[in-house]
């Protein structure tokens, strides 16, 4: 990961340091876990003095807090955009899963802090990033539900369906590797084959 990723990572995000800090909170808590980690680590990372994180993040769990809100920002984002390109259940759920697990495989090393150090975000934090959660949950399920209205899939709970379908795409972040045979557009789309199986798809498209 360099210094020009952690501008296509957060573009949004001023200075530059504050990005820096980011992207070395984002390889520190990989590595070690956030409870492991100290700011002096994330610090070091960056190339900075432990006094320097405080000037852009009051706490190391405002950093998290930085890096999960972006990175579920940015996935609901993508389902949005998914969603709004094609009015086919079928073509929707194919085109959302191949784009939301090829972005936990191309940025697997972020997705992996986002998706799996929740639990440590204080609990007003928590509940910003629980609220994203529930609205990428809630397209992927209201999808689900109008390809079951018109007989395209056969599921007996829309809600449940739709959290199998993410989880299957986050999992991705856990063990997809730059090793991986696979690119993360190819797993994608074999995901999304997948995905439409498991959902029941009646249609050959």
């Amino acid at each position: 990961m360099t210094m020009s990723l952690s501008a296509e990572l957060w573009p949004d995000v001023q200075p530059e340091t504050a990005r820096r800090l980011m992207l070395a909170g984002v390889e520190s808590f990989a590595r070690r876990g956030y409870h492991a980690t100290t700011t002096r680590d994330i610090a070091s990372a960056a190339g900075m003095s432990p006094a320097a994180l405080y000037v852009h993040f009051p706490s190391k769990a405002a950093l998290l807090f930085a890096i999960s809100r972006s990175g579920h920002e940015q996935t609901l984002a993508l389902v949005e955009d998914a969603v709004a390109k094609v009015e086919d259940p079928v073509e929707r759920i194919r085109l959302l899963v191949t784009d939301f697990v090829a972005w936990h495989a191309r940025r697997h090393t972020v997705a992996r802090v986002v998706q799996y150090e929740l639990n440590a975000l204080p609990e007003q934090e928590f509940e910003v990033v629980a609220e994203l959660r529930r609205g990428i949950e809630r397209i992927v399920r209201d999808v689900i539900t109008a390809g079951s209205a018109t007989g395209a899939f056969t599921v007996t709970d829309p809600h449940t369906a739709a959290r199998a379908v993410l989880s299957l795409g986050v999992d991705v972040a856990r063990w997809y590797s730059e090793r991986s045979r696979q690119t993360p557009q190819a797993l994608g789309q074999e995901y999304s084959e997948l995905v439409l199986r498991m959902l029941g798809t009646r249609t050959d498209s």
